[in-house]
């Protein structure tokens, strides 16, 4: 029987995704990337006109996912990504995409 792939291979990549970012889809975008290779977490809006993205998965993966960040939907246009790598937390189930946080 083969082994599970260990669990700490497992991270949390949060990022905040500034430039022409909403009203072009890319919440939407995020979504159907993070789910399609099977990752957990959230996208949101922020008040200030950014993207939220906080996703847990396989490091290899979060780094191809960051990769299709900075390319966005065809209509945004990506100025800067803030990365932190962090320890997961797998408290998340699927890929949501949440309400705009206003602060």
């Amino acid at each position: 029987m083969p082994e599970t792939e260990p669990l700490s291979d497992t991270v949390r990549l949060h990022t905040v995704i500034s430039g022409f970012v909403q009203g072009v889809g890319f919440r939407a975008y995020v979504q159907a990337i993070a789910t399609g290779m099977n990752l957990t977490g959230w996208v949101r809006n922020t008040g200030n006109g950014d993207v939220e993205v906080v996703v847990e998965g396989p490091q290899s993966e979060l780094v191809h996912l960051l990769r299709q960040l900075y390319h966005g939907p065809r209509t945004a246009k990506v100025i800067h990504i803030e990365e932190i790598w962090e320890t997961a937390t797998t408290e998340f189930h699927f890929f949501s995409i949440h309400p705009t946080e206003y602060n």
